[in-house]
């Protein structure tokens, strides 16, 4: 199930595998959450994460599914409570400001009712570029990628690709200006 998964197939949640992956990194985040020290968590990060760059921050508290399956670039820094369903792969550039209840939404589920129910799931890799600003509470969807030095206005819900170089927000997401 983990191969569908990442590959963006239809997969079952509810694997034996992927439920034990999910459970291993819910309790390296608690002590992540939990700690005040910023060392600690440097290392609590590295070995939760799939990447981290030099110099990047993750304030806590962090949420994440796996986080095998998420990257963090150079001196990038994450604000509070970023949000990050990572059952496809999620990646954030280098020098990037995540702001205040960020959420990036790579996991998805069938259109059709008869398919969701069968509990199936699906998901979509999510791109953020090298200096970007998200703002705080932009909720970035499956599938979606942010080219190098945009900014993602707060609240905003980013449905579809954004350029490189443009002031975005809204929702849906659209791009207000060039930079």
């Amino acid at each position: 199930m983990r191969a569908r998964m990442v590959s963006g197939q239809l997969y079952d949640a509810g694997d034996p595998e992927l439920t034990a992956e999910r459970r291993r990194c819910r309790a390296l985040l608690r002590r992540f959450n939990d700690s005040d020290d910023e060392d600690a968590r440097d290392v609590l990060l590295r070995e939760l994460l799939a990447e981290v760059g030099e110099g990047a921050f993750v304030q806590p508290p962090l949420y994440c599914d796996y986080g095998w399956n998420l990257r963090i670039g150079e001196r990038t820094f994450v604000n509070f409570g970023l949000v990050a369903l990572d059952v496809a792969a999620i990646t954030i550039g280098d020098h990037c400001q995540v702001g205040p209840g960020v959420q990036l939404l790579a996991a998805t589920h069938p259109v059709d009712a008869e398919l969701r129910r069968s509990g199936a799931e699906n998901a979509a890799p999510i791109s953020v570029g090298s200096n970007v600003w998200l703002g705080g509470a932009a909720i970035v969807c499956p599938g979606v990628t942010i080219g190098e030095d945009s900014v993602i206005g707060a609240g905003s819900v980013v449905t579809r690709d954004i350029p490189a170089g443009v002031v975005a927000a809204g929702n849906p997401c659209r791009v207000i200006r060039t930079l």
